[in-house]
């Protein structure tokens, strides 16, 4: 009997530090995501993508990899939450502003924290805060790519209306929502060819293959392409099972 008490701690002891393993990883995912319609004159657009930083401190192993190969970083929300002190967030986003200049847009847990000392923060770093508007990207051909973001959806702020008239109507369209359940809201005429999202955590902990979220993956939908990510940082817990924490580095083209 006491063997067999022996054997179910080892392997007790053994997922669990398997399971901070996951949590802790510093993996960056490549994703290459071809476009009939995306702008040749762009040649190929390099997005630095993170989404659910939470309670950790950026990697300086990411930050190296992915300065010269990005050339704009996208923050999906959930920065930070209760209990992460304003420095923290201040030293995570001077790092991210070594691979490329920022663009944010806010999670539920970011208002956990003083909004207001973190929309200032964010101002004397000079990164970009997309709250229901957007930005356009202009080639030296004249074509656009524009990025629209949304606010939080969870307390009703996110105005997809609003973003998309801040888009120029013919240029490609990403749309960055920390809320992947933004996508039932973009219509056809939209012309959304991208969402970028984050938030479930991969369901951070599944149990045989299943979880209260899916798996982070992309997804070709009818009316755009759904990339979300598992994030990452966790809540709760930091402990993760079959999602493992992940950053992303997504190289758009035309093909």
């Amino acid at each position: 009997m006491l063997v067999y008490f022996v054997i179910l701690m080892l392997i007790g002891a053994g997922l669990l530090l398997y399971m901070i393993k996951e949590a802790f990883q510093n993996k960056v995912t490549w994703n290459e995501l071809c476009f009939s319609d995306f702008p040749s004159s762009f040649g190929e657009l390099n997005i630095f993508f993170i989404s659910d930083i939470h309670k950790r401190t950026v990697s300086d192993k990411i930050i190296s990899y992915a300065k010269g190969k990005a050339n704009l970083v996208i923050i999906g929300g959930d920065l930070a939450e209760k209990g992460v002190p304003i420095q923290r967030v201040k030293i995570n986003l001077q790092k991210l502003k070594e691979i490329a200049p920022i663009y944010f847009v806010w999670g539920n847990n970011d208002y956990e924290i003083d909004s207001n000392k973190l929309t200032s923060l964010m101002k004397d770093l000079q990164i970009t805060i997309l709250d229901n508007r957007a930005i356009v990207l202009q080639s030296n051909a004249g074509d656009t790519i524009s990025l629209l973001g949304v606010k939080e959806m969870n307390q009703n702020q996110d105005r997809l209306d609003l973003a998309l008239k801040g888009a120029t109507a013919e240029s490609f369209k990403i749309l960055i929502s920390h809320y992947p359940s933004i996508i039932n809201k973009i219509l056809p005429e939209h012309g959304i060819r991208l969402v970028l999202s984050g938030h479930t955590h991969g369901g951070q902990i599944r149990i045989f293959g299943y979880g209260p979220y899916k798996r982070g993956g992309i997804e070709k939908l009818i009316n755009t392409t759904l990339l979300v990510s598992n994030g990452y940082g966790t809540t709760a817990i930091p402990l993760r099972l079959g999602a493992p924490a992940e950053c992303h580095m997504i190289t758009l083209r035309r093909g």
